[in-house]
Protein backbone atom coordinates (compact mmCIF):
# COMPACT_ATOMS: atom_id res chain seq x y z
CA UNK A 1 0.00 0.00 0.00
CA UNK A 2 1.09 3.88 -1.00
CA UNK A 3 0.27 6.53 1.27
CA UNK A 4 0.67 9.96 0.20
CA UNK A 5 0.87 12.37 3.67
CA UNK A 6 0.61 15.62 3.65
CA UNK A 7 2.15 18.26 6.00
CA UNK A 8 4.34 15.08 6.90
CA UNK A 9 6.63 17.65 8.73
CA UNK A 10 4.67 19.10 11.25
CA UNK A 11 4.08 17.09 14.53
CA UNK A 12 1.03 15.22 13.73
CA UNK A 13 1.90 14.02 10.09
CA UNK A 14 5.59 12.82 11.13
CA UNK A 15 4.01 11.35 14.30
CA UNK A 16 1.14 9.53 12.03
CA UNK A 17 4.21 8.55 9.56
CA UNK A 18 6.21 7.10 11.93
CA UNK A 19 3.56 5.07 13.96
CA UNK A 20 2.38 3.39 10.61
CA UNK A 21 5.41 2.66 9.39
CA UNK A 22 6.16 0.62 13.01
CA UNK A 23 2.60 -0.88 13.02
CA UNK A 24 3.21 -2.15 9.23
CA UNK A 25 7.03 -1.60 8.04
CA UNK A 26 6.04 -2.36 4.57
CA UNK A 27 4.20 0.53 3.71
CA UNK A 28 5.68 3.73 0.93
CA UNK A 29 5.09 6.67 2.08
CA UNK A 30 5.15 9.62 0.07
CA UNK A 31 4.91 12.93 1.98
CA UNK A 32 4.89 16.55 0.95
CA UNK A 33 5.16 19.64 3.10
CA UNK A 34 5.83 23.48 2.08
CA UNK A 35 7.98 23.00 5.44
CA UNK A 36 6.74 27.20 6.47
CA UNK A 37 6.08 26.04 9.74
CA UNK A 38 8.77 26.66 12.49
CA UNK A 39 10.36 23.72 13.59
CA UNK A 40 9.70 21.44 10.23
CA UNK A 41 12.79 21.10 9.26
CA UNK A 42 14.05 19.64 12.48
CA UNK A 43 11.32 15.63 11.17
CA UNK A 44 13.39 15.37 7.87
CA UNK A 45 16.31 13.29 8.84
CA UNK A 46 14.14 11.01 10.72
CA UNK A 47 11.67 10.89 8.13
CA UNK A 48 14.27 10.08 5.46
CA UNK A 49 15.74 7.49 7.86
CA UNK A 50 12.56 5.80 7.62
CA UNK A 51 12.29 5.38 4.41
CA UNK A 52 9.94 7.94 3.41
CA UNK A 53 10.37 9.69 0.28
CA UNK A 54 9.90 13.57 1.02
CA UNK A 55 8.82 16.08 -1.34
CA UNK A 56 9.01 20.21 -0.89
CA UNK A 57 5.56 21.24 -2.54
CA UNK A 58 2.75 22.91 -1.39
CA UNK A 59 -0.58 21.71 -1.69
CA UNK A 60 -2.05 24.63 -2.79
CA UNK A 61 -0.08 24.37 -6.11
CA UNK A 62 -1.62 22.61 -8.25
CA UNK A 63 1.20 22.12 -10.79
CA UNK A 64 3.48 20.25 -7.12
CA UNK A 65 1.00 17.40 -8.12
CA UNK A 66 2.51 16.83 -11.61
CA UNK A 67 5.27 14.56 -10.74
CA UNK A 68 3.76 12.74 -7.25
CA UNK A 69 3.37 8.88 -7.36
CA UNK A 70 0.36 7.79 -7.43
CA UNK A 71 -1.16 6.35 -3.80
CA UNK A 72 -3.87 3.83 -2.92
CA UNK A 73 -4.74 6.96 0.08
CA UNK A 74 -4.01 10.37 1.46
CA UNK A 75 -4.16 11.32 4.80
CA UNK A 76 -4.51 15.18 4.90
CA UNK A 77 -2.90 16.39 8.06
CA UNK A 78 -1.82 19.76 6.45
CA UNK A 79 -3.59 22.90 7.90
CA UNK A 80 -3.08 26.17 9.22
CA UNK A 81 -4.40 25.26 12.66
CA UNK A 82 -5.07 27.73 14.54
CA UNK A 83 -8.94 29.38 15.24
CA UNK A 84 -7.30 32.84 15.58
CA UNK A 85 -6.25 32.47 11.67
CA UNK A 86 -7.21 34.91 9.16
CA UNK A 87 -8.07 37.62 11.87
CA UNK A 88 -4.91 37.70 13.94
CA UNK A 89 -2.88 39.71 11.64
CA UNK A 90 -0.09 37.40 11.31
CA UNK A 91 -2.62 35.63 8.58
CA UNK A 92 -4.58 36.95 6.40
CA UNK A 93 -8.01 35.47 5.61
CA UNK A 94 -7.41 34.98 1.70
CA UNK A 95 -4.00 32.97 3.07
CA UNK A 96 -6.05 31.01 5.42
CA UNK A 97 -8.70 29.56 2.88
CA UNK A 98 -5.61 28.93 0.59
CA UNK A 99 -4.22 26.78 3.01
CA UNK A 100 -7.14 25.11 4.38
CA UNK A 101 -9.77 24.76 1.53
CA UNK A 102 -8.25 25.33 -1.50
CA UNK A 103 -5.36 22.34 -0.62
CA UNK A 104 -8.36 20.58 0.05
CA UNK A 105 -9.77 20.77 -3.09
CA UNK A 106 -6.18 19.63 -5.57
CA UNK A 107 -5.68 16.92 -2.62
CA UNK A 108 -9.65 15.86 -4.28
CA UNK A 109 -8.31 16.19 -7.50
CA UNK A 110 -5.73 13.87 -6.88
CA UNK A 111 -7.69 11.18 -5.39
CA UNK A 112 -10.24 11.55 -8.84
CA UNK A 113 -7.15 10.93 -11.11
CA UNK A 114 -5.53 8.03 -9.09
CA UNK A 115 -8.47 6.53 -7.48
CA UNK A 116 -7.47 6.96 -3.88
CA UNK A 117 -8.98 6.66 -0.99
CA UNK A 118 -8.92 9.92 1.49
CA UNK A 119 -9.08 10.64 5.15
CA UNK A 120 -8.93 14.10 6.73
CA UNK A 121 -8.39 15.23 9.83
CA UNK A 122 -10.42 17.70 10.54
CA UNK A 123 -11.25 19.71 13.82
CA UNK A 124 -13.50 20.27 16.92
CA UNK A 125 -14.14 23.80 15.70
CA UNK A 126 -16.38 23.14 13.14
CA UNK A 127 -18.74 23.04 15.99
CA UNK A 128 -20.98 26.55 16.05
CA UNK A 129 -19.34 28.82 18.61
CA UNK A 130 -22.69 30.19 19.74
CA UNK A 131 -24.21 27.48 22.04
CA UNK A 132 -20.75 26.58 23.21
CA UNK A 133 -19.90 30.35 24.29
CA UNK A 134 -22.78 30.77 26.17
CA UNK A 135 -22.79 26.95 28.08
CA UNK A 136 -23.68 26.80 31.10
CA UNK A 137 -21.12 25.82 33.09
CA UNK A 138 -19.75 25.43 36.66
CA UNK A 139 -16.12 25.53 37.97
CA UNK A 140 -15.04 22.42 39.69
CA UNK A 141 -11.43 21.47 40.95
CA UNK A 142 -9.87 24.46 38.82
CA UNK A 143 -12.17 23.70 35.46
CA UNK A 144 -15.43 24.36 33.97
CA UNK A 145 -17.37 21.75 33.15
CA UNK A 146 -21.59 21.79 31.98
CA UNK A 147 -24.36 22.35 34.44
CA UNK A 148 -26.33 19.35 34.98
CA UNK A 149 -29.41 21.71 36.13
CA UNK A 150 -29.35 23.39 33.14
CA UNK A 151 -30.86 22.50 29.41
CA UNK A 152 -28.07 21.76 27.26
CA UNK A 153 -27.76 22.80 23.86
CA UNK A 154 -28.75 19.04 21.36
CA UNK A 155 -25.35 17.18 20.69
CA UNK A 156 -23.91 17.87 23.97
CA UNK A 157 -23.51 15.67 26.61
CA UNK A 158 -22.22 15.44 29.83
CA UNK A 159 -19.97 13.05 27.87
CA UNK A 160 -18.75 15.61 25.42
CA UNK A 161 -19.93 17.29 21.65
CA UNK A 162 -20.90 14.47 19.42
CA UNK A 163 -21.55 14.34 15.82
CA UNK A 164 -24.86 16.12 15.79
CA UNK A 165 -24.15 18.77 17.35
CA UNK A 166 -24.72 22.44 15.23
CA UNK A 167 -22.21 23.36 12.72
CA UNK A 168 -23.84 26.37 11.97
CA UNK A 169 -21.75 29.83 11.60
CA UNK A 170 -19.88 31.33 13.14
CA UNK A 171 -17.89 28.74 13.69
CA UNK A 172 -14.61 31.20 12.87
CA UNK A 173 -12.98 31.39 9.23
CA UNK A 174 -10.91 28.51 10.34
CA UNK A 175 -13.59 26.36 11.12
CA UNK A 176 -15.42 27.37 8.19
CA UNK A 177 -12.54 26.07 6.16
CA UNK A 178 -12.07 22.69 7.72
CA UNK A 179 -16.24 22.02 7.78
CA UNK A 180 -15.96 23.32 3.76
CA UNK A 181 -13.51 21.16 3.48
CA UNK A 182 -14.90 18.02 4.68
CA UNK A 183 -18.30 19.08 2.46
CA UNK A 184 -15.95 18.81 -0.87
CA UNK A 185 -14.07 15.65 0.44
CA UNK A 186 -17.52 13.76 1.64
CA UNK A 187 -18.88 15.33 -1.86
CA UNK A 188 -16.14 14.31 -4.25
CA UNK A 189 -15.88 10.99 -2.82
CA UNK A 190 -19.52 10.13 -3.40
CA UNK A 191 -19.29 11.68 -6.83
CA UNK A 192 -15.98 9.82 -8.10
CA UNK A 193 -16.79 6.51 -6.33
CA UNK A 194 -13.60 6.57 -4.12
CA UNK A 195 -13.47 6.47 -0.32
CA UNK A 196 -13.59 9.59 1.97
CA UNK A 197 -13.47 9.72 5.28
CA UNK A 198 -13.33 12.72 8.33
CA UNK A 199 -12.03 12.60 11.60
CA UNK A 200 -12.62 15.63 13.71
CA UNK A 201 -9.97 15.88 15.99
CA UNK A 202 -9.61 16.84 19.66
CA UNK A 203 -6.44 18.97 20.94
CA UNK A 204 -3.34 17.26 19.77
CA UNK A 205 -0.51 16.94 21.94
CA UNK A 206 2.47 15.07 22.80
CA UNK A 207 6.32 15.36 22.55
CA UNK A 208 7.90 17.25 19.79
CA UNK A 209 4.78 19.30 19.15
CA UNK A 210 5.68 23.08 18.04
CA UNK A 211 3.36 24.74 21.27
CA UNK A 212 2.02 28.42 20.25
CA UNK A 213 -0.08 29.66 22.25
CA UNK A 214 -3.12 29.45 19.86
CA UNK A 215 -2.10 26.26 18.96
CA UNK A 216 -0.22 23.10 20.96
CA UNK A 217 -1.52 25.20 23.88
CA UNK A 218 -0.61 21.38 26.09
CA UNK A 219 2.98 21.89 24.62
CA UNK A 220 3.65 25.24 25.08
CA UNK A 221 2.54 25.73 28.70
CA UNK A 222 4.34 23.10 29.81
CA UNK A 223 7.91 24.24 27.63
CA UNK A 224 7.06 27.61 28.81
CA UNK A 225 6.51 26.46 32.71
CA UNK A 226 9.73 24.93 32.84
CA UNK A 227 11.71 27.94 31.18
CA UNK A 228 10.28 30.66 33.37
CA UNK A 229 8.30 32.06 30.32
CA UNK A 230 5.61 34.43 30.69
CA UNK A 231 2.06 32.76 30.84
CA UNK A 232 -1.23 34.53 31.55
CA UNK A 233 -4.96 33.36 31.30
CA UNK A 234 -6.88 34.87 28.67
CA UNK A 235 -10.48 35.90 29.79
CA UNK A 236 -13.30 34.13 31.85
CA UNK A 237 -12.31 36.31 34.51
CA UNK A 238 -8.64 35.43 34.37
CA UNK A 239 -9.40 31.92 36.08
CA UNK A 240 -7.88 29.47 33.93
CA UNK A 241 -11.05 27.60 34.29
CA UNK A 242 -11.13 27.12 30.34
CA UNK A 243 -11.36 22.95 29.20
CA UNK A 244 -9.84 21.31 26.42
CA UNK A 245 -9.30 17.72 25.75
CA UNK A 246 -5.95 16.04 24.89
CA UNK A 247 -5.23 13.72 21.69
CA UNK A 248 -2.04 12.40 21.05
CA UNK A 249 -1.63 11.73 17.36
CA UNK A 250 -0.35 7.84 18.00
CA UNK A 251 -3.90 7.17 18.70
CA UNK A 252 -5.09 8.95 15.47
CA UNK A 253 -2.36 6.94 13.56
CA UNK A 254 -4.15 3.57 15.34
CA UNK A 255 -7.65 4.28 13.89
CA UNK A 256 -6.47 5.74 10.42
CA UNK A 257 -4.97 2.30 10.50
CA UNK A 258 -8.23 0.78 11.09
CA UNK A 259 -9.90 2.82 8.55
CA UNK A 260 -7.42 2.20 5.19
CA UNK A 261 -7.17 -1.36 6.01
CA UNK A 262 -11.01 -2.29 6.23
CA UNK A 263 -12.45 -4.21 3.66
CA UNK A 264 -15.44 -2.07 3.66
CA UNK A 265 -16.70 1.49 5.25
CA UNK A 266 -19.46 2.46 7.02
CA UNK A 267 -21.97 4.34 6.21
CA UNK A 268 -21.32 7.21 8.89
CA UNK A 269 -18.02 8.95 7.69
CA UNK A 270 -17.74 11.32 9.93
CA UNK A 271 -16.15 10.85 13.57
CA UNK A 272 -15.24 12.94 16.53
CA UNK A 273 -11.85 11.25 17.15
CA UNK A 274 -10.56 12.27 21.11
CA UNK A 275 -9.77 11.63 24.66
CA UNK A 276 -12.39 12.09 25.82
CA UNK A 277 -14.06 13.68 29.62
CA UNK A 278 -11.06 11.81 31.10
CA UNK A 279 -8.61 13.51 29.00
CA UNK A 280 -10.08 16.91 29.68
CA UNK A 281 -7.65 19.31 31.74
CA UNK A 282 -8.08 22.92 32.18
CA UNK A 283 -5.21 25.96 32.10
CA UNK A 284 -5.16 26.32 36.15
CA UNK A 285 -5.16 22.29 36.10
CA UNK A 286 -2.45 21.76 33.54
CA UNK A 287 -0.77 24.92 36.04
CA UNK A 288 -1.40 23.17 39.06
CA UNK A 289 0.59 19.63 37.08
CA UNK A 290 3.28 21.72 36.29
CA UNK A 291 3.89 23.23 39.21
CA UNK A 292 4.30 19.91 41.12
CA UNK A 293 6.13 18.58 37.72
CA UNK A 294 8.76 21.58 37.85
CA UNK A 295 7.86 24.06 40.22
CA UNK A 296 6.23 27.31 41.17
CA UNK A 297 5.84 29.90 38.62
CA UNK A 298 3.54 32.67 38.55
CA UNK A 299 0.51 33.04 35.71
CA UNK A 300 -0.27 36.46 35.25
CA UNK A 301 -4.41 37.24 34.66
CA UNK A 302 -6.06 39.02 31.18
CA UNK A 303 -9.53 39.58 31.42
CA UNK A 304 -9.73 40.78 27.66
CA UNK A 305 -11.48 37.67 25.97
CA UNK A 306 -10.24 36.17 22.76
CA UNK A 307 -12.05 35.92 19.67
CA UNK A 308 -13.98 32.56 19.61
CA UNK A 309 -12.88 31.55 22.92
CA UNK A 310 -15.22 28.54 24.61
CA UNK A 311 -15.25 28.14 28.22
CA UNK A 312 -15.25 23.95 27.37
CA UNK A 313 -14.78 21.99 24.61
CA UNK A 314 -14.49 18.25 24.96
CA UNK A 315 -15.60 15.65 21.72
CA UNK A 316 -17.36 12.95 22.23
CA UNK A 317 -15.53 9.98 20.23
CA UNK A 318 -18.64 7.57 20.85
CA UNK A 319 -19.37 6.85 17.31
CA UNK A 320 -15.59 5.75 17.11
CA UNK A 321 -15.39 2.97 19.70
CA UNK A 322 -19.11 1.95 18.57
CA UNK A 323 -17.96 1.59 14.47
CA UNK A 324 -14.42 1.23 15.03
CA UNK A 325 -13.42 -0.56 18.18
CA UNK A 326 -11.13 2.23 18.83
CA UNK A 327 -10.04 3.97 21.85
CA UNK A 328 -7.40 6.21 22.97
CA UNK A 329 -4.37 4.59 24.69
CA UNK A 330 -2.50 7.62 26.01
CA UNK A 331 -3.82 8.96 28.92
CA UNK A 332 -3.69 12.59 29.55
CA UNK A 333 -1.62 11.91 32.71
CA UNK A 334 1.40 10.22 29.79
CA UNK A 335 0.95 13.13 27.43
CA UNK A 336 1.65 15.59 29.65
CA UNK A 337 4.96 13.90 31.26
CA UNK A 338 6.20 12.74 27.55
CA UNK A 339 6.11 16.66 27.11
CA UNK A 340 7.60 17.79 30.35
CA UNK A 341 10.41 15.21 29.64
CA UNK A 342 10.76 17.05 25.71
CA UNK A 343 10.75 20.24 27.75
CA UNK A 344 13.71 19.61 29.98
CA UNK A 345 15.81 17.33 26.88
CA UNK A 346 15.39 20.36 24.39
CA UNK A 347 14.92 23.85 26.56
CA UNK A 348 15.17 25.69 23.41
CA UNK A 349 12.59 23.93 21.66
CA UNK A 350 10.04 27.50 21.47
CA UNK A 351 13.02 28.94 20.07
CA UNK A 352 12.45 26.30 17.53
CA UNK A 353 9.05 26.39 16.34
CA UNK A 354 8.67 30.45 16.89
CA UNK A 355 7.80 32.41 14.52
CA UNK A 356 10.13 34.02 11.71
Amino acid sequence: MHLLITGICGFVGSTIARTLLEARPGLAITGIDNLVRPGSHANIAALKNLGVRLVHGDIRCPSDFETLPAADWVIDSAANASVLAGVDGATSSRQLVEHNLVGTVNLLEYCKSHRAGFVLLSTSRVYSIPPLASLAVVAREGAFTPDASAALPPGLTAAGVDETFSTAAPVSLYGATKLASEALALEYGAAFDFPALVNRCGVMAGAGQFGRPDQGIFAYWIHSWARRRPLKYIGFEGTGHQTRDCLHPVDVAALVLKQIEAASLPSARVLNVSGGVSSARSLRQLSEWCAARFGPHTVAADLLPRPFDIPWMVLDADRARSIWKWAPTRSAESILEEIAAHAEAHPAWLELSAPY
